[in-house]
């Protein structure tokens, strides 16, 4: 029989020490798990646990991302064609999955239980935490806004109806039996009617940098938008922003000030690929799982999100060292960079950057114009 090679060694190590902490985590809890049972399970070494993943958290949150990342798609159901039946739809697919009572709370269902306390118990997991959260907000108000375009920033809204649904699963955890889920449901519906007064843009934008004229070759390497789960060519023209994950709504900006034609994707890189990037995935998946659930194909953003773990997208973009600080953007046409900024304010310099023809189908918000973000201009 021929040696495995090493890669292949550790791919199949590391496969292992996953399906052992699945089950650790499953029986005991993100808490009481050990690392020496779940080398143990894997008929591994402690050592060659620590060699695929730098700690338990990191080795939790990789279990959480890759139980996402596989789990079947749900039933397809009729999606909201208003932002009341959407929200409604969105609620019901993020409760589906929680235990709900008290006999429910082991096995399988015990996993994700513990991922908000995990992050609360360090300092450093929850400025990225609170960015992913951003994300959630930013990309569910898009979707509401595609719905209901004369209605303007949804954000807030969407701030709202997630902070519902974390509570209740955070309930769902602390007090099982007291989430009623259809109240949950009823609630987010009803969400629908406030207004809460959003607008935009912030006060910073006046004075956001402005773009560098460039010209240079753009060959990005393949990657994968993992909003839709498809391949995406990153080749076409528009925005290309690469955000830390201490830096994520900031593509909002490079959204709220692109031309309607424009592709718009944001990069995520991490300096903790280990253990941030999973942490990313997770959040990214179980989201995007619900907005395909809850809202029709018009409705979803048309954002790419793009998981760089290792780099080699924003390294295409002219940012080889990018880490969870990280603000970069550069405005692509026919195949070239033509404009590139950096630093705080950096998507929205790139995406309003001049190198084609004017957007006169909206105003532009360097002169103060408002538009809805992510559909057609305001009547």
């Amino acid at each position: 029989m021929a040696r495995l090679s090493r890669a292949r060694l550790q791919e199949q190590n590391r496969a292992k020490v996953l399906a052992a902490a699945e089950e650790e985590f499953a029986e005991r809890g993100f808490r009481d798990a050990k690392i020496d049972s779940i080398a143990e399970r894997a008929g591994l070494t402690r050592g060659a646990v620590y060699s695929n993943f730098p700690g338990k958290r990191a080795l939790y949150f990789s279990v959480l991302a890759a139980l996402a990342d596989r789990a079947p798609a749900p039933p397809r159901a009729e999606p909201g064609r208003t932002a009341r039946a959407a929200l409604g739809a969105f609620a019901r697919a993020w409760l589906a999955p929680l235990p709900l009572a008290a006999e429910e709370r082991h096995g399988p269902a015990r996993l994700g239980l513990d991922l908000i306390p995990t992050i609360v118990a360090d300092d450093r997991v929850q400025p990225p935490f609170a960015q992913l959260m951003k994300v959630e907000a930013i990309l569910l108000g898009l979707a509401l806004e595609r719905l209901r375009p004369a209605a303007g920033r949804q954000v807030r809204l969407a701030e709202s109806v997630l902070t519902t649904l974390h509570g209740a699963s955070r309930l769902a955890a602390a007090a099982p039996g007291f989430v009623d889920p259809f109240n949950v449901v009823s609630a987010c519906e009803h969400a629908a009617g406030l207004d809460l007064a959003d607008a935009w843009p912030p006060p910073h934008l006046p004075y956001a940098p402005r773009a560098r004229p460039d010209d240079a070759p753009w060959s990005p390497p393949p990657a994968v938008d993992a909003l839709r789960g498809e391949p995406v060519d990153l080749a076409g023209d528009g925005v290309v922003a690469v955000l830390g994950l201490h830096r994520l709504e900031a593509v909002e900006e490079a959204v709220r000030a692109a031309r309607p034609a424009d592709q718009v994707t944001a990069v995520l890189v991490t300096g903790d690929p280990d253990e941030l990037g999973p942490l990313a995935r997770l959040t990214v998946t179980e989201l995007s799982r619900r907005l395909r659930q809850a809202f029709p194909e018009s409705a979803w953003p048309r954002l790419r999100l793009v998981h760089d773990e290792r780099g080699t997208v924003a390294a295409a973009a002219g940012v080889p060292a990018a880490g969870d600080g990280t603000e970069s953007a550069v405005r692509v046409a026919a195949g070239r960079v033509i404009a590139r900024a950096e630093g705080r304010g950096a998507c929205h310099a790139a995406a309003s950057a001049d190198g084609g023809a004017p957007d006169t189908a909206a105003p532009s918000h360097r002169t103060g114009g408002a538009r809805p973000m992510d559909g057609p201009p305001r009547p």
